[in-house]
């Protein structure tokens, strides 16, 4: 899961979470408290993970095409863009766990209402208000583990959270594939969508479940927090004063491309593997499943890469690789080849995340990281939910491949100007000796976003 400090005993070194995980878990020593938290996150992320994966199938099979599905996806960004600024604020102004509790009730309702509610203005105004209330979980969620553990064993919470989030969208995929065969062994014809809308709302029901150990939670108070509020008042203007470092100039605008070419795709892969390729429901279940498994093993793998061939260098060369392999998906029509060529992609765009945020890291003051972290969230959803929409459009009156390869050439013009506009200051394309260090809770919180 993690690599342990090289001060550590040897005794204790050998005990690992894949050869003990009992006694890997006791070690980090993870209070009460994040345990109870860890079960609402678990809720949360084994129904939302069904949930999104399935929705726009749900909307093809009701006859909506990739035209409305931007429109809604592109809905739902702007809602939680719009709603990450005043979700902080309301999160500090009542507290963490009655937040926690209107988010686990508010998030579930708003999606069950999309299911049922299937008009496309509807649609439309119900995605924006899902991303609203959904808004506040990525408010809350690092926060949250931060307060609920220290620093010795916090990367390992992240870690352990992260995990049981990839093996409960494994298990959805699974789920979703398959049901309605299973349904019919019992004997219970159902069309496709109506499977689809019960999978929906049943997922939306295992978020709401998460309202149980959210009404056991208790997080403490972050330490220091009356002092901070008697700090010099001109502080409070930090927003006028404060200005972007170079870095920030160059870093933003680029990185905010990047995400820009993934809401582009991303949103209607199942689409294109369904209508274009012909792959049935159950196949792109256990595709769904494999990627979770293949981004989770790159979530490992990512930090030695990098490490081999210099942050910059790598980060370079996994959006390169994005790139080709979306080029290459243009022109295949043979469904075993796609399917193959889709998972490398999920795999390649999974590795550049942990290393642009930790270049972001790398470059930024400690106590310009905050400022830093919302910048980016900002400008990426903002620019999500245009692309995601315009790529909407543009599929449904162009098609796939056409796209697609316009697609590829825009990620590969976006890989190259990224990789100048974050060269040291004064070099060339030279190998830099970046450390590289990638973590798997660098992987987690790139997962927390990603999710809509």
């Amino acid at each position: 899961m993690e690599l342990l400090p090289a001060s550590e005993e040897p005794s204790v070194r050998a005990a690992s979470f894949w050869s003990d995980p009992r006694a890997w878990v006791r070690r980090k020593n993870l209070g009460h408290g994040y345990w109870v938290f860890f079960s609402a996150a678990f809720f949360f992320d084994a129904g939302f993970s069904i949930y999104f994966f399935l929705f726009n199938l749900y909307l093809f099979d009701r006859g909506f095409n990739e035209r409305t599905m931007g429109w809604i996806g592109g809905a739902m960004t702007l809602g939680s863009l719009a709603g990450t600024l005043p979700a902080g604020a309301l999160a500090r102004r009542i507290g963490l766990r009655p937040f926690l509790a209107m988010i686990f009730i508010a998030s579930p309702a708003a999606n069950a209402l999309r299911a049922v509610w299937v008009w496309e203005p509807a649609q439309i105004g119900l995605a924006f208000l899902t991303g609203l209330a959904m808004s506040g979980w990525a408010v809350c969620y690092l926060p949250a583990v931060a307060r609920l553990t220290n620093e010795r064993n916090r990367t390992s919470g992240f870690s352990l959270i992260f995990s049981v989030s990839v093996g409960t969208a494994m298990l959805g995929g699974i789920v979703c594939g398959y049901l309605r065969q299973w349904l019919s062994m019992a004997g219970i014809a159902m069309q496709a969508a109506e499977v689809k809308r019960l999978i929906l709302l049943v997922s939306c029901g295992i978020v709401l479940l998460g309202l149980i150990p959210v009404f056991r939670l208790r997080v403490p108070s972050p330490p220091g927090e009356e002092a901070t509020s008697k700090i010099d008042p001109k502080r409070g203007k930090w927003l006028r004063a404060w200005k972007l470092r170079p870095f920030l100039l160059r870093f933003l605008p680029s990185m905010a491309l990047w995400s820009a070419v993934l809401a582009a795709f991303t949103p209607f892969g199942n689409i294109y593997l369904t209508r274009d390729l012909h792959i049935s429901m159950a196949r792109i279940g256990l595709i769904f499943s494999a990627v979770q498994v293949i981004q989770f093993c790159m979530g490992l793998a990512t930090p030695v890469i990098f490490r081999a061939l210099g942050l910059r260098n790598g980060i370079a060369v996994t959006q390169i690789a994005a790139a080709v392999v979306l080029g290459s998906l243009a022109g295949v029509t043979n469904g075993k080849l796609a399917v193959a060529l889709y998972l490398t992609f999920a795999a390649a765009q999974w590795m550049t995340l942990p290393g642009l945020y930790n270049l972001l890291m790398n470059e930024t003051p400690d106590s310009e990281r905050s400022t830093a972290s919302a910048l980016m969230m900002f400008f990426n959803s903002l620019a999500g939910s245009v692309a995601t929409a315009a790529a909407g459009v543009l599929f449904a009156r162009f098609g796939y491949p056409r796209v697609l390869l316009g697609l590829a050439i825009v990620a590969f013009a976006v890989a190259l100007l990224l990789r100048l506009l974050i060269a040291p200051r004064g070099t060339s394309f030279d190998d830099d000796q970046d450390s590289g260090r990638s973590t798997l809770a660098a992987s987690s919180s790139c997962h927390a976003e990603v999710q809509p």
